[in-house]
């Protein structure tokens, strides 16, 4: 009878015993819904696998895959079910091609089961109500590491589990990045590339702060307990890490991806999307190989990866999906040594500018940059050369991991790179030169042709080209490829925020602009003109200015007035060749950033929350006079509205504690904000990295205690300034600071309020310690005090 019902309804139970097995559509759930498993097959592809995934969520999320590099492909003739005491997969053919491979001492065949628990654990026992665990999936994850399971390393086989990436979105089998616990050092983790080359850690582990040294966003969330806990245990015959959330309604993946970096994300059901928490390493070609062998990547273009001139794709369908460790081919193969090559056929050399060198360099004894080049050019494995500081370094075999840098970046250096004659254009051959000049009358012609042509279209169609004026705001509109033109194909990045990447650009009147391609926006394109509109009817000093937008379909594009000085973090924690922002610029920058909160809070026609303040966020012209980017992109909320239920948004550092445990939020949490970049602003350090703890203290509640005590506040000024600054002004934006991060978003002033403070129309009074930094001052202390007694036990 069971057999004739629909798969779904037979097997939505999470247990598969010894005379049951798994085809088709079946699948088991786990009992509180949290978890499924089953065949499923990954994007357009045509191969099956047996994993598991949530639920819950509305987009196929696997986190575990048992026959990785086995793929069925009828799913009807293919059975999962319980073999000998062991659950084993049969493909179509009713060969074994994947199994928990417990050995036959280990189970009684007959009562072997295996459970699917909310955790995410898959586990076969011995009988179902037996404690008797033979195997469990945490043991061998595949590229998602789950709460609650154990991250282990292995002290007798001197083995750690690994995270490896799938090879590419449609093929789960093992890819070229891992992640695992360092065997040499075993606690911390370390990404690995090919199982050779580690290209970032973690950093040690600090028992005292719960954390990384070198992932200071963990230092928030795990001190303060508010969003899980993650803990580090050594025993004698293994190491573990393992990590819990305080709510069970938070659906979570911690994983590796194809493209090698470690993404933190959470589901936001409402939108129905992953957010990215944070990823490390920070920046994409911070990986190891991205773009394989003799692919260059960038970090300011569009596309991270483009194969070197003279190269293509090794595999044009992966360059498609976006996995490029395949890397590039040649074009053309070199002539080498060859003899009977013609002369002026032999191998030549093309310059590559603003570029960081592959890895894996030889350093050759010679004195001159022609020397250089020549012993290259005589070795046939040569693939580059570089000559700088009378030093000649040349490349054998394919060039990895190479950077391209933008033009202004002083650290892009100079690569010479081999290639076949016929790839590289001879410009100064008689020949070529007359084709140039015929070339050049003949566009010159055209150009002429074109631009009268132009004129009457522009004359037709005015403003299209430079921005249309929309009838319900004074916005201009653009089209996509003017904006693309404007941009020469959005190539100069000049960041990248939680909205989307923006680039430098120029139009055709000369215009300086700021171009903001926004990701994950499902809006129409009439609801999203409508409320880019509203956006553009702020006007305040303290803000930049929209100047326009482009809405083509699933391109939606912000157009800003370029602001000269760029971000505040660059002067504030960054800037080494010039002089710090001094204590005046500093308190106008403070002021003005109040008040254009303030003016956001109060004074728009739709109280406009800013999610995400912080030095990155605030923008300087030429005379520091700072303005707020990315204002309205969060969510606007109406007049009639005094609280709404939302997603997170902004920036570990910055995020008010409302935020992470769920409750409803208000302007307060940018008040919160603000009051973390007051602190940065006085002290000109980050609140969160790790180097910058005051006597053994956590940064920010060391500062906080400083002026909630009323012990000379000059202590938290930027040690650059020497003591240069106006102390009364110093006591007050520090206790500004302090009142704005309190807890409880009641204690915290309102941005007008902060405005009135800073313009010195009346005073404060001595902020108390906010609570949760006492909690994680008092269980820093707590475990300094175990270490240290732990420690005077042993000795």
């Amino acid at each position: 009878m069971c057999l004739s019902l629909e798969p779904h309804v037979c097997f939505a139970v999470d247990t598969i015993f010894s005379n049951q097995s798994l085809s088709g559509n079946q699948t088991i759930v786990s009992s509180g819904g949290v978890f499924e498993l089953g065949f499923f097959s990954p994007g357009n592809s045509s191969n099956y696998y047996i994993g598991m995934w949530y639920k819950q969520v509305s987009q196929l999320t696997t986190v575990w895959v048992a026959n990785r590099e086995e793929p069925v492909r009828d799913v009807y003739s293919s059975v999962l079910k319980i073999s000998d005491g062991n659950l084993v997969l049969f493909n179509e053919s009713q060969v074994p091609i994947w199994s928990t491979n417990v050995s036959s001492g280990s189970a009684i065949s007959n009562s072997a089961v295996a459970v699917l628990s909310d955790d995410g654990n898959l586990v076969l026992q011995d009988g179902l109500d037996s404690s008797t665990i033979l195997w469990q999936s945490f043991d061998h994850p595949t590229d998602t590491w789950l709460p609650g399971s154990k991250f282990r390393f292995n002290k007798r086989t001197n083995q750690s589990q690994l995270l490896t990436s799938w090879k590419n979105s449609e093929d789960p089998a093992p890819g070229l990045f891992s992640f695992e616990i360092d065997p040499v050092q075993t606690n911390q983790f370390v990404s690995v590339w090919n199982r050779s080359q580690t290209y970032w850690t973690t950093g040690t582990w600090d028992q005292q702060t719960m954390s990384f040294s070198l992932v200071p966003e963990m230092r928030m969330v795990t001190m303060s307990s508010l969003i899980y806990n993650f803990s580090y245990v050594s025993e004698e015959n293994e190491s573990y890490f393992i990590y819990y959330f305080h709510s069970s309604s938070i659906i979570t993946k911690f994983s590796i991806d194809v493209s090698g970096q470690l993404n933190d994300a959470f589901w936001l059901e409402n939108i129905e999307e992953w957010s990215v928490f944070f990823s490390k390493p920070r920046q994409q070609c911070w990986v190891y190989a991205f773009c394989g062998a003799f692919g260059s990547c960038n970090d300011n273009s569009l596309l991270s990866c483009n194969c070197l001139t003279g190269f293509q794709p090794a595999s044009r369908r992966n360059w498609d999906q976006q996995v490029y460790s395949g890397g590039c081919v040649r074009k053309a193969k070199l002539q080498c040594s060859n003899a009977s090559v013609g002369a002026g056929r032999e191998d030549r050399f093309l310059e590559s500018r603003f570029t960081i060198f592959p890895t894996n360099p030889q350093n050759m004894m010679v004195v001159s940059s022609m020397e250089c080049k020549s012993t290259c050019l005589k070795n046939c494995s040569c693939t580059a050369y570089a000559f700088e500081n009378n030093q000649c370094s040349i490349w054998m075999g394919d060039l990895l991991n190479l950077q391209h840098l933008g033009q202004n970046d002083t650290a892009g250096k100079v690569l010479y790179i081999r290639l076949a004659a016929s790839e590289i254009d001879s410009e100064s051959s008689p020949t070529n030169k007359k084709r140039v000049i015929i070339v050049a009358i003949a566009v010159s012609i055209g150009l002429f042709l074109l631009g009268l042509m132009m004129f009457m279209i522009m004359k037709w169609r005015r403003g299209t080209i430079i921005g249309t004026e929309p009838e319900n705001g004074s916005l201009a509109v653009f089209e996509y490829r003017d904006l693309e033109k404007a941009t020469k194909d959005f190539s100069e990045r000049l960041g990248k925020g939680g909205f989307g990447s923006v680039f430098k650009g120029t139009l055709s009147n000369g215009s300086i602009i700021a171009v903001k391609k926004l990701e994950s926006i499902n809006q129409g394109e009439k609801q999203f003109s409508s409320e880019v509109s509203t956006i553009g009817k702020i006007n305040h000093l303290n803000l930049v200015r929209l100047h326009g937008f482009c809405a083509k379909g699933s391109r939606k594009l912000l157009v800003y007035d370029f602001v000269p000085k760029g971000s505040l973090d660059r002067h504030l924690f960054y800037r080494t060749d010039s002089e710090p922002l001094d204590w005046k610029t500093r308190y106008q920058i403070a002021l003005g950033v109040a008040r254009g909160l303030a003016y956001l809070h109060d004074n728009c026609v739709d109280s406009i929350i800013h999610c995400d303040i912080k030095p990155e966020n605030i923008l300087l012209d030429v005379d520091n006079c700072p303005k707020l980017s990315d204002f309205g992109l969060a969510k606007l909320l109406g007049r009639e509205f005094s609280r709404v239920l939302t997603t997170m948004r902004g920036t570990v550092g910055y995020i008010a504690p409302e935020w992470i445990s769920g409750v409803a939020i208000t302007t307060k949490v940018d008040v919160y904000s603000f009051g973390m970049m007051l602190l940065e602003l006085v002290s000109g350090m980050r609140n969160f990295e790790p180097s910058n703890d005051k006597e053994g203290t956590f940064f920010p509640v060391w500062a906080a205690r400083q002026v909630s005590e009323g012990v000379d506040v000059l202590k938290l000024l930027d040690n650059r300034l020497n003591g240069n600054a106006n102390l009364e002004e110093v006591s007050r934006i520090c206790k500004v600071a302090c009142w704005c991060i309190q807890e409880t978003e009641i204690q915290r002033p309102s941005m007008g309020q902060v405005v009135q403070i800073l313009e010195g129309l009346y005073d404060l009074g001595l902020p108390p310690m906010p609570r949760f930094l006492q909690e994680m001052s008092d269980e820093r202390s707590t475990n300094f005090s175990r270490v240290s007694s732990k420690t005077h036990a042993k000795l």
